[in-house]
């Protein structure tokens, strides 16, 4: 969007597009979701990774022009209390790029003012303006309150999708494993 800010319905909310500055306050807000989540033994990362990925340059990958995640940040009466964390994907179906919502996050003391929604009407119109043809997320199954309120918002649980994830040692062990007379240089 070109204003990098804008109020929803209430002049207590301010939506704003984040900079590499505000990932000290986005880890924080991501520390607890993973609270909330029962994942905190999982957070291994660190505000400044996360700020160097915001910037939009890695020291690995210097010819990168855009950033690795984007994010918005949910500031009520000047007080960060959510953000949504995403990154551009692609539907080969459709042919068209998408948004990935890695993270959608409201404080439990500030949820049911609109702010969560707010959220995701601005990846919306986000969506419409780079052309996107979906939003797509991941959502826990014992959550409840976050599938209820997806819904409503008009999306939908795919039931038949399951999510797949290669992590920290599999991936090196992925990366070793290349079929006999096959080359797999992602360099070439």
């Amino acid at each position: 969007m070109a204003d990098d800010s804008y109020n929803a319905q209430s002049p207590a909310l301010t939506l704003r597009v984040a900079t590499p500055a505000d990932a000290p306050i986005i880890f924080g807000l991501i520390g607890e979701l993973a609270e909330y989540e029962k994942l905190a033994h999982e957070v291994t990362g660190s505000a400044a990774k996360l700020a160097e990925h915001l910037g939009g340059k890695s020291l690995s990958d210097s010819h990168r022009e855009r950033p690795l995640v984007d994010a918005v940040l949910a500031e009520w009466k000047g007080t960060a209390v959510g953000f949504a964390l995403f990154f551009t994907n692609y539907s080969t179906f459709l042919t068209q790029p998408g948004i990935y919502l890695e993270d959608l996050f409201v404080q439990p003391v500030h949820r049911g003012r609109g702010i969560g929604k707010a959220l995701l009407s601005y990846l919306g119109k986000l969506a419409l303006a780079r052309g996107c043809g979906r939003i797509e997320w991941s959502v826990l199954d014992w959550n409840q309150p976050a599938i209820d309120f997806y819904q409503r918002m008009g999306a939908t649980v795919l039931p038949e999708w399951r999510t797949c994830r290669i992590s920290g040692a599999a991936i090196a062990q992925l990366a070793a494993t290349v079929p006999e007379g096959h080359t797999a240089d992602p360099h070439r």
